[in-house]
């Protein structure tokens, strides 16, 4: 089930055994244990803790960068872009995690004539789950157990079956820092699960709550199993975000960010640009700037600091992304460049570039993860929010124009739980990160991502 194959070469590097019955039963009496002490400790201890992970991030980039790269094809130089946010993650909550637990007083009388007071303590709960991806390895875990570190909560860590190389690494980077601390290390732990065990994990008494990111049907299963058990979920799932294209001043600005919006991870990102949606006075001069700029990236090798696209991150990638392609091909839609896989080895696409698709298509709701964009045509504002608006995802949208009245209009219209205005979707620890329909539910990030799995707890005292 967990195994590293090289995206680049196609060859199988190294299997890793999953845990036993045995030893999942001992990770979660550790963890609960752990989790006892955790919370008995000082904010300022989890604080020294965190930004001792952060500088460990720093100082490991290369080796952490380079396991990534093999594990799913990520160039090297996004790979320690990858680190370079975890650290920072690390260290906004470090500096911000007084802040965000710091009780909340209530000042108004609750009751007429009672008097007293009241205030909102944030406790932790106790060991959580986070189930996590393989496109992002680091930062998709960061972002979940940073923030619940910082609350003392604990954390048991079930990585994607590509990346088991990265999440050692990570798992023996946090549980040194947690040491070095005076913190117990099994605050932190991997566990290279069956989809059996995690089920079971799930409804572990011990086991508090659970943070996906994944695909809809993890998302769905997994919230199905929480949900009978009464464990509060977070989930991060899929999106297809459009990239709205209103005016321009300089359009050759926004074909440039419209690329790297869609090939950036090979186009495996969850919140990446996926549907280009045009007004009809620009659509013709985008289209055509936009193909010829697709056209002229090409996978290469992921080792390589001047390479931009890698291969795809497995060949199961690969080739639901060209049955995707092809399947929207046969039912009328038209191949502007690209649509076949890439010449060298491994598990390469060429970057694609859609049009003709309509509703009637299968490509119209989908989710299309990899360096495919679809374009469309939109003859007024409202027929390009309706365009954006008509997908079962809502995870962000991007606006691009100068008149920001425009978008602050449009930005209200739009069916999604970020928006961005003349930049695509990217990440930044201070940003609270989630989506509404089926991109998931609850936030990650920013002072909501502290606050997903704590016990608002209400501590009440009776006038004298």
């Amino acid at each position: 089930m967990y195994a590293v194959t090289n995206p680049a070469t196609g060859d199988e590097v190294r299997r890793f055994g999953t845990a036993t019955d045995a030893e999942i039963e001992q990770i979660l009496a550790r963890t609960a244990a752990a989790a006892r002490d955790l919370a008995a400790t000082t904010l300022d201890r989890r604080i020294a803790m965190l930004n001792r992970i952060a500088d460990l991030h720093e100082q490991h980039r290369n080796e952490l960068a380079a396991l990534v790269t093999t594990e799913v094809g990520k160039p090297v130089r996004q790979a320690r872009g990858e680190i370079a946010l975890v650290a920072s993650i690390f260290r906004y909550y470090a500096e911000h995690a007084a802040r965000f637990l710091a009780d909340d007083l209530i000042t108004a009388e609750i009751t007429p004539g009672t008097g007293g007071s009241a205030v909102v303590r944030k406790a932790p709960v106790g060991p959580l789950l986070g189930i996590m991806p393989w496109n992002f390895p680091y930062y998709q875990i960061a972002r979940f157990a940073a923030p619940n570190l910082a609350a003392g909560n604990t954390i048991l860590h079930k990585p994607a079956p590509q990346c088991p190389s990265s999440a050692r690494a990570e798992d023996a980077l946090v549980r040194r820092a947690l040491t070095e601390a005076g913190l117990p290390p099994d605050a932190y732990q991997t566990v290279l699960a069956t989809n059996e065990q995690i089920e079971e994990m799930i409804g572990d008494p011990r086991v508090q709550g659970v943070s996906l990111t994944g695909s809809e049907r993890a998302g769905a299963a997994v919230a199905a199993i929480a949900g009978r058990h009464l464990k509060k979920v977070v989930l991060e799932l899929g999106g297809s975000d459009a990239f709205l294209v209103l005016d321009s001043t300089d359009l050759d600005r926004v074909v440039k960010r419209a690329v790297s919006a869609r090939l950036s991870n090979a186009g495996q990102a969850c919140n990446a640009a996926k549907r280009f949606i045009v007004l009809d006075e620009l659509y013709d001069q985008f289209l055509d700037r936009f193909t010829a700029a697709m056209a002229r990236v090409e996978p290469a090798d992921p080792t390589l600091e001047s390479t931009f696209l890698g291969p795809l991150s497995s060949k199961a990638a690969r080739d639901v992304i060209e049955a995707q392609v092809d399947r929207a091909v046969a039912q009328g839609a038209t191949v502007r460049t690209g649509g076949r896989r890439g010449d060298g080895p491994g598990f390469g696409y060429l970057p694609t570039v859609l049009t003709g698709v309509t509703a009637d298509m299968d490509a119209y709701t989908q989710e299309l993860f990899g360096p495919v964009a679809v374009v469309y045509r939109a003859t007024d504002e409202d027929d390009a929010v309706r365009l954006a608006n008509a997908t079962p995802f809502g995870l962000g949208a991007s606006i691009y124009t100068d008149d920001p009245n425009r978008a602050a209009r449009l930005a209200d219209r739009l069916d999604a739980g970020m928006v961005t205005v003349n930049q695509a979707g990217g990440s930044s620890a201070e940003l609270p990160f989630g989506g509404v329909k089926r991109s998931g539910f609850g936030r990650e990030l920013g002072s909501y991502g502290i606050t997903e799995f704590v016990n608002h707890k209400l501590v009440r005292t009776a006038a004298h």
